[in-house]
């Protein structure tokens, strides 16, 4: 295992700058996640970990070692593609024992660990197939046995489950944590999937042209955002714009004549007496009846409702300027066109400050 540190890490372009002074550490053992939308830096990222591309300014560690001159095959690194890269005229077996091979070990040591990686990502009995005859899933264990059997120091893995179907997703985003429980290794991983982000990372780094706006721990970046973007990025949520009336560890905010009561997302934000600020409602986070906690009420039509199996999802006007989403037991018989009630606790309520220049319709969805 290794820390992996960047420091201060710099990469343009022509005029656009994919990494914008990035520095950040990845602990032994982690299973990190870079996360954002296309084009916002994190594939180039990982590409300058893996030595694929050079950064224009600032420097690479693997433990204390300054690895930024290290071309990609001194590194020790294991690295998976989006597009898994194998070869196809070659077998499973052979694509596995590629990089044994060019470091020449003896050939009865490169059958155990094959054998032996083959049992790990569940594909024995596989070994003669060429990657034609495999499903995408099998295709993406080997393309990951490959990266494994070198033992390397970091895995690398690049948006590797975006060509499969939802189900193999899920059943494959399972395999490789339990697989990088299993092993230990320090682990990378990219994607722009954020349920996918939240469910197999210890800590996830958000990215915005070129920037991190937050790392932490999935719950952490999904509960107190560090600003709007992430708030809106890190799943499905309704923005209110307003006017902050009270601020303090409870802060009060005016929309449309509507009180909403919330906590600022962190202690140091500047929310401020007459500034314009956000609400950030999540749609998981009301409720119909009202709880016993002090809460926001909002009363409206509903406009819209839709069963999704889990939950039916509704959107309630409360006024020209305040519509809602939030998600309800799929066995409600509320209808279009009814009236209710719903409530939200001040402490499920984020408030953020307004980001100057961007524009907001009242209900945002990722």
């Amino acid at each position: 295992m290794v820390n992996v540190r960047l420091d201060n890490v710099v990469k343009v372009f022509d005029k656009v700058i994919a990494a914008d002074h990035i520095t950040l550490t990845i602990k032994h053992g982690e299973f990190f996640t870079f996360l954002g939308p296309s084009g916002c830096g994190k594939t180039t990222t990982l590409r300058i970990i893996a030595g694929l591309e050079y950064p224009d300014e600032g420097r690479i560690y693997f433990d204390e070692e300054d690895v930024t001159e290290y071309p990609p095959y001194m590194r020790d690194t294991g690295m998976v593609f989006q597009n898994y890269a194998l070869w196809p005229h070659m077998t499973v077996f052979d694509n596995i024992a590629y990089g044994l091979k060019i470091r020449r070990l003896p050939m009865n040591e490169i059958k155990e660990r094959v054998y032996r990686v083959l049992d790990l990502v569940k594909l024995r009995g596989l070994e003669n197939r060429y990657p034609t005859q495999l499903s995408g899933g099998q295709q993406q264990r080997v393309a990951l046995a490959r990266a494994l059997i070198v033992k390397p120091k970091v895995l690398l893995l690049d948006e590797p489950l975006s060509n499969l179907d939802a189900k193999l997703r899920i059943e494959m985003r399972e395999e490789i944590k339990r697989l990088q429980r299993e092993l230990g290794i320090t682990t990378i991983y990219v994607t722009h999937d954020q349920e996918e982000a939240m469910v197999i990372s210890d800590r996830v780094a958000i990215m915005r042209q070129g920037r991190i706006m937050q790392i932490g721990h999935p719950r952490e970046v999904y509960k107190r955002p560090a600003n709007l973007f992430v708030a809106s990025f890190m799943g499905r949520c309704t923005i209110l714009k307003g006017i902050v009336r009270r601020s303090g560890e409870i802060t009060e905010l005016s929309v449309d004549g509507v009180k909403i009561l919330g906590v600022p997302s962190a202690t140091d934000m500047n929310i401020r007496e007459g500034s314009l600020a956000v609400a950030i409602l999540r749609p998981e986070e009301f409720e119909l009846v009202k709880p016993h906690t002090p809460s926001n009420e909002f009363e409206g039509v509903v406009e819209w409702s839709a069963f999704t199996g889990p939950y039916t999802q509704l959107r309630v006007k409360v006024s020209d300027k305040i519509k809602i989403l939030l998600d309800i037991d799929p066995d409600s018989q509320i209808k279009v066109g009814s009236t209710i009630k719903c409530y939200i606790p001040y402490s499920d309520t984020i408030i953020l400050p307004f980001e100057e220049g961007r524009e907001i319709t009242y209900m945002e969805e990722s």
